[in-house]
């Protein structure tokens, strides 16, 4: 028998029963649209990701110092004095890879202007910071040499801090505030950046000379971080391995010593990242593709139910010179037409799901090509796999007996 032939007679056998063939490719419809839908917002959650960890710098590199336990007390890292200026200039000495190093210093308190008054964090850096750190001076400037090592008390403001001591939209600059008791003057203003990655406000901050922020603020002479951005972001790696051993040196570590500091690129982050989203996205379409083992089971239960109904028909069939072969094919393509129409139907479901999500909800999805084709030869996987054992009980049964039933 021709294929056309069979495909025909499937499609006239489905079409006798609407309703039945609705309800049956309703499973893989659903298990279809989860799989695409998900995977679409899995993918999309991890191009956010790698955007936002990459809008903070993604050839940025940290030193942090090892967190030390000292008296059996556990250390913070702002506590731990193990990097200094000496460590800043020695990277920017002996680091090629390294194209703007800044140290870091940091404190949090109430930032006071007139009557109103705002809980902030102050940070102490160089001029370089900024670039480093991907944020853009909106009004005004950024402090100069002269200013650092004079330990001016001059600062730049982020949005979050102006609108809640100056009112939306307001130009402090050339004002001066109060942090801890300590006048600051607003030299400039940083343009707006948002949320990061961590749901942490990157507007709410203020930034100053180091040497202001340690001598005024901290009364220390140690730096809590050092930040520096490699000269493109192949060369994160090979900049970690430069600051690494240039640190070692510095510090006058043994072979046998380990670092008493650590270093990390933003590379690491993002990899990180997306390996953690890869796996969430890997469970969400597991958990979706079991639908589409209920939908295989619905198919086979009812190829069962419609080889029953028509036990009369294949015996007549059988009776007058047709072939088993013939009458496992058109179950089998019954099967799998009604695996792979619902295919259909779920992928166009899914994508709309996904674009409804990314639309009403704010969500990024990425519809992958790979995620169709996935879904569309499940289903014919699962036509053939949950359609075969019907199909070849038609074709063997005996034509006698058949046209005995009743």
């Amino acid at each position: 028998m021709r294929f056309s032939n069979l495909i025909k007679i499937a499609l006239s056998a489905l079409l006798r029963n609407k309703t039945r063939s609705i309800l049956t490719m309703l499973g893989i419809i659903i298990g279809v649209a989860s799989v695409i839908a998900l995977l679409s917002i899995g993918e999309g959650s991890k191009r956010s990701i790698q955007n936002q960890v990459s809008s903070m710098g993604s050839n940025m590199v940290f030193v942090t110092p090892q967190s030390q336990v000292k008296g059996g007390v556990q250390m913070g890292f702002s506590n731990v004095q193990t990097l200094t200026l000496k460590d800043v200039a020695a990277i920017e000495a002996n680091c090629p890879s390294i194209s703007m190093v800044s140290p870091e210093v940091r404190g949090s308190g109430q930032v006071v202007y007139n009557k109103n008054n705002w809980p902030t964090s102050i940070y102490g850096c160089n001029d370089k910071y900024l670039a480093i750190k991907k944020y853009e001076v909106e009004k005004g400037r950024v402090f100069n040499e002269r200013e650092i090592t004079a330990s001016a008390k001059v600062c730049l403001v982020g949005q979050t801090v102006i609108e809640n001591l100056f009112g939306k939209n307001a130009d402090p600059v050339g004002q001066s505030i109060r942090y801890k008791s300590i006048p600051f003057k607003i030299i400039g203003t940083i343009k707006s950046k948002g949320e990061n990655t961590f749901g942490q406000d990157q507007d709410d901050l203020i930034l100053a000379p180091y040497t202001t922020v340690q001598k005024r603020i901290l009364a220390i002479t140690h730096v809590q971080s050092i930040n520096a951005s490699a000269a493109s972001e192949a060369l994160s790696q090979q900049a970690v391995e430069e600051i690494t051993k240039t640190l070692r040196t510095q510090h006058k570590l043994k072979d046998s010593e380990e670092n008493d500091f650590e270093v990390r690129s933003q590379e690491e982050l993002v990899k990180t990242f997306s390996t953690i989203s890869n796996v969430l996205t890997i469970l969400l379409g597991a958990i979706a593709g079991i639908s589409l083992i209920v939908g295989g089971i619905g198919i086979m239960n009812i190829m069962y139910v419609s080889v029953t109904e028509r036990t009369r028909e294949i015996g007549l069939r059988l009776a007058v010179g047709g072939k088993g072969a013939d009458i496992l094919k058109q179950f089998l393509v019954e099967s799998i037409l009604l695996s792979i129409l619902g295919g259909v139907i779920g992928i166009l479901f899914g994508v709309l799901i996904a674009k409804i999500a990314a639309t009403l909800m704010g969500w990024e999805t990425g519809i992958m090509i790979q995620s169709i084709l996935l879904a569309f030869t499940v289903c014919t996987v699962i036509g053939v796999f949950f359609g075969w054992y019907p199909a070849r009980k038609a074709a063997n049964l005996d034509p006698i007996d058949a046209l005995r039933y009743e």
